[in-house]
């Protein structure tokens, strides 16, 4: 049953802040006078924090070494950051915002139950890590016992914080837990049968069905908090203050990516992800990440060159090839994406066979860049071989969509990927035997040489500013450099004329065509221009691996790049944003990197990631606010019809639906 409470109207509050949700909001989960809340998650976070100095288990055979005391290793580090960040946000929910103006001016309460759920996660995700791989909970210490302790104390705390007035009834319906149960429990029987039975399944399975349970709870604590406050604009800061800010921000995403980059073991990288995850959710609530946002609007091109320079820094702070390797890769598998991004995020059209296009340009460069194995006895410089195979792939593009592109939908999906087929079938036999010498077969192009750009051969280490930079790191900062060419063409494209037909054909094709936009040109545009973007791509792509094979440019795999993780890249990430299919492809290359030891269930996890994002996050992790409209038109209306049903009598109805 769901209990209504009046709530007094509150005061006035500045301007720019949300409303003192903190003090006129929903009932907590837990009712307790808001002292004792207070102390017990400001209490529970430092404890927690305090804990990561202690030792953990008495055998250090568990990964990172959690038997020292006095200083935090492995997953007490980031134990350490939640139950800060806990404490941070727990003193900022205690303190009156009516007197202390420069207070973060969203969900303040919020941002420290989020901040105590990520803290609680990694840390029992730790001790039952610790449980697991020494055979028992007798290996965990007196400082185990604490952290876990002291991490419940702050959800206690958390969970008694008033609820902000946005929230909903947060309580699973009984459909929902239905779902639940069978699903999860299906799961978890399955696994059992599977253990019994000796297969290797018997674990991934059961996994799947804990997530179930992990995904509902979520979902619960989404419901809880509430959607991240609308706010107004901020202060105008001075503009020292500005570049003060860029610069620190960058700084932070330099370093937490470094850090997921240089993670040595799969424990250390799920906690990772699970802190950075509550971390950015705790921030967003606090209303921190609008703030920085307003910021970064009123600087871009400061911001742009920045965000560029701190990329260009990772080679200076990551000084291992391993992690180089990654990086460049990484941006190769980015840059492509963001080519997709132009024919699936602006024009709206299901390219299932794109990787393709990123194979047109590898080969391009490569049979033009003077490998011994190339049947085209002819040595570009690299501008030359770059333009090349972004011509050719351009030029590809033209070819498939001039016949292709006068269907519509599903059938332009399967034309599409029987293009990205046929390519991979074609160059596995055009190898001399099947047909003419052009690609080398299923053998491909080998020993590329290295690229010399003004005499600067990228192929050996240099000294940069006292720092030795490898084969790598040479070819990362090169990718970074064609990444920004990527970035700026797409930015211009999606701002023009012809990005807004794009939007339109993509919104509704019938409706653009009446208002005199040629739908099929400006659809072959977009398909000339992503081929482009991608033949640029693997003209470094072709260079970075020494070798061009047809392998990797399948449908599906377990290692990227291929069409169905590009895909998966963009809409994870944010479809028609800049941003939004870079932080999709660096989420997705990081999990099938840093979770190789699932060997052949890696596409299983990658099923599983999509239908958490989808249920989670439909519109994407970064998302125009079209997109954002589009999945939540609904709580749009609805928060709206609340508002204008708060009246001019000085209360408000609210629904105070328990956890």
């Amino acid at each position: 049953m769901t209990d209504t409470q009046t709530i007094p109207a509150s005061p006035a509050e500045p301007s720019g802040t949300a409303p003192d949700t903190g003090r006129a909001g929903l009932r907590p989960a837990i009712p307790m006078p808001q002292a004792l809340a207070h102390g017990l998650t400001i209490g529970g976070g430092v404890l927690t924090a305090v804990s990561a100095y202690l030792s953990w288990t008495y055998s250090s055979q568990f990964p990172g070494d959690l038997t020292v005391s006095g200083y935090p290793g492995g997953l007490q580090w980031l134990t350490f950051t939640a139950g800060l960040l806990t404490a941070v946000f727990g003193v900022l929910a205690a303190l009156p915002r009516h007197r202390f103006r420069p207070l973060p001016p969203g969900n303040t309460a919020g941002a420290a139950l989020l901040s105590a759920v990520g803290g609680l996660a990694v840390t029992w995700f730790t001790l039952i890590a610790i449980a697991v791989e020494l055979n028992g909970l007798v290996n965990l210490t007196t400082g185990g016992w604490v952290a876990g302790v002291a991490s419940l104390l702050a959800l206690l705390g958390g969970l008694g914080l008033t609820r902000s007035a946005t929230s909903t009834r947060c309580a699973p319906t009984r459909q929902e837990w239905l779902q639940t149960l069978y699903a999860g429990g299906g799961l978890l029987v399955l696994g059992l049968l599977l253990k019994a039975a000796g297969s290797g399944a018997a674990g991934l399975t059961m996994a799947g069905g804990g997530l179930v349970v992990i995904v509902r709870l979520v979902t619960v604590v989404t419901r809880y908090v509430g959607p991240t406050p609308e706010l107004g604009k901020g202060k105008i800061l001075p503009r020292w203050a500005d570049i003060l800010l860029i610069v620190l921000v960058l700084a932070v995403g330099l370093e937490i990516f470094a850090y997921g980059v240089d993670t040595p073991y799969w424990q250390l990288f799920v906690g990772f992800l699970t802190v950075l995850c509550f971390g950015l959710w705790a921030v967003s609530q606090a209303g921190l990440v609008r703030r920085i946002g307003e910021v970064f609007d009123r600087n871009r091109a400061l911001a742009a060159v920045g965000g560029f320079v701190a990329a260009g820094a990772f080679v200076f702070v990551q000084q291992s090839d391993a992690d180089a390797t990654l990086g460049v890769n990484l941006l190769i598998f980015a840059a492509t994406a963001l080519g997709l991004n132009v024919v699936v995020g602006l024009a709206g059209l299901l390219d299932l066979g794109y990787v393709a296009f990123l194979g047109v340009g590898a080969y391009a460069a490569a049979l033009v860049s003077g490998a011994v194995t190339s049947s085209v006895h002819v040595t570009f410089p690299f501008w030359a071989a770059a333009l090349t195979g972004a011509a050719v792939s351009g030029f590809f593009g033209v070819l498939l969509g001039a016949p292709t592109l006068r269907v519509r939908g599903d059938y332009l999906a399967i034309v599409t990927l029987g293009f990205g087929e046929i390519f991979r079938i074609v160059v596995s036999n055009l190898d001399g035997v099947s047909g003419p010498n052009v690609t080398g077969g299923p053998n491909g192009i080998v020993n590329i040489p290295d690229l010399s750009i003004f005499g600067f051969n990228l192929g050996n280490p240099h000294t940069i500013l006292g720092a030795t930079i490898g084969r790598f790191a040479n070819y990362f900062l090169l990718m970074l450099i064609i990444m920004a060419v990527i970035m700026l063409v797409f930015s211009r494209a999606a701002d023009s004329r012809i990005g807004r037909a794009w939007v339109a054909i993509r919104e509704d094709e019938t409706a653009a065509t009446a208002m005199g936009i040629n739908g099929f040109r400006f659809k072959l545009l977009a398909f000339a221009l992503g081929a482009t973007l991608a033949g640029l791509a693997g003209t470094v792509m072709a260079h970075v691996n020494f070798s061009v094979v047809p392998d990797p440019f399948v449908f599906s795999g377990p290692v990227p790049p291929n069409s169905a993780f590009l895909l998966a890249a963009v809409v994870i990430g944010g479809m028609g944003t800049v941003s939004g299919p870079i932080v999709g492809a660096t989420l997705f290359y990081l999990l099938q990197a840093k979770l190789a030891f699932l060997q052949s269930n890696e596409l299983l996890i990658f099923g599983v990631a999509l239908i958490v994002f989808m249920r989670l996050r439909p519109e994407g992790i970064i998302a125009s606010r079209r997109r954002q409209l589009e999945f939540h038109e609904a709580a749009e209306t609805a928060g709206g019809a609340g508002t204008g049903a708060t009246g001019s009598g000085g209360s408000a109805e609210l629904s105070t639906a328990g956890a």
